[in-house]
């Protein structure tokens, strides 16, 4: 997330949250939906990154909201749009899920995308250094996170301006704006050009992104961290090798079904279990290294958020697999045609 204290993302709402002007929170657009279903109860729930600023928020709610109005923050871990707290939510009236764009529309859930206020362009301008020569090469894909996406038009008709050609497109369901990417899904991605350019923070989405889409060259021009990085996954792929390769000789499986509303891969946990006698399904909402240590299984196998395998990977006392790396573990396919697990459309 990006730091800074500017006042410009506060102009859609006109409302100024006094304790911290980074982001946009909508508070009008909150309080509207407060008055419209007279609610007496709101649940708000905010990415792992910006819980510290929940208290913050729900103040200046109470300041607007009429005085029967109780807010209440979840305290449920985070990480996307697919990991609702969906206990709070059935016990509200108004329910704002912050920090992402919605995977699902609904009308009981309000998503403020909260935009980051970071200046693209001055990375952008060095990345440039890392791309090819337009008059050689001026085919480039564009693809940014949802905390960017309020600059991603401007973010195309600068790179036109300087003779690129822009390949963009919305990927699937699962992706709410043209040329967005989550951790767990780079359709948008699937374009006519040899080289991608990531605007935005972090190393796992241009990651992922290379490790999908191998034959691209994957540009970051992080704005966050004000660096320029070519995606390399060699580094990962060799971890995960490591992991496969300690789960061949495994006699039983645990096989992961995470209940959350937007991870669940019913279809493809079944699967496994009705093909291996010695696979046994668990299902959790939150998969960690913890609650997984008193099964007596020699490898794992999970279904749920790719980012729990590749993130969180190595922290697990036993090999934690994706679908794909369990098919190369039992001798299903090919260990060299291991590929990033993503979702496309579940819900």
């Amino acid at each position: 997330m990006s730091g800074g204290s500017t006042e410009g993302d506060l102009t859609r709402t006109g409302m100024a949250l006094k304790h911290d002007r980074e982001w946009d929170y909508e508070l009008e657009r909150v309080i509207d939906a407060i008055e419209e279903r007279d609610a007496s109860k709101v649940g708000l729930q905010f990415p792992e990154g910006l819980k510290r600023r929940g208290p913050r928020v729900a103040d200046d709610l109470r300041e607007l909201a009429p005085d029967d109005v109780t807010f209440m923050i979840s305290g449920q871990p985070c990480y996307g749009a697919c990991d609702l707290d969906t206990y709070l939510m059935r016990r509200t009236d108004v329910f704002v899920h912050f920090g992402h764009t919605p995977m699902k529309e609904s009308d009981q859930i309000i998503y403020v995308p909260l935009f980051s206020n970071v200046d693209p362009f001055d990375i952008m301008a060095e990345s440039l250094e890392e791309l090819a020569d337009p008059a050689e090469d001026p085919d480039v894909g564009l693809v940014t996170t949802a905390q960017h996406m309020n600059r991603f038009e401007e973010m195309t008709e600068w790179l036109e301006a300087r003779d690129y050609e822009v390949h963009t497109r919305r990927g699937d369901d699962r992706l709410t704006k043209e040329g967005q990417v989550l951790g767990c899904n780079y359709a948008s991605a699937d374009i006519d050009a040899d080289q991608v350019l990531y605007v935005g923070g972090g190393k796992f989405h241009p990651l992922g992104l290379a490790m999908e889409h191998p034959d691209k060259r994957v540009v970051i021009a992080d704005p966050v961290n004000n660096v320029v990085k070519i995606a390399d996954h060699e580094k990962f792929l060799k971890q995960r090798y490591g992991a496969v390769h300690r789960a061949m000789d495994a006699d039983n499986w645990g096989v992961i079904f995470c209940t959350k509303i937007g991870q669940g891969r019913w279809e493809r946990a079944q699967e496994i279990v009705d093909a291996n006698d010695d696979a046994y399904l668990i299902t959790m909402d939150e998969v960690t290294p913890d609650r997984l240590r008193n099964f007596d299984m020699d490898a794992f196998v999970n279904t749920g958020c790719p980012r729990i395998t590749t993130d969180d990977g190595p922290q697990f006392h036993k090999p934690m697999l994706t679908p794909g790396e369990y098919e190369a573990a039992i001798g299903e396919r090919p260990l060299d045609e291991i590929e990033f697990d993503t979702f496309h459309g579940t819900w």
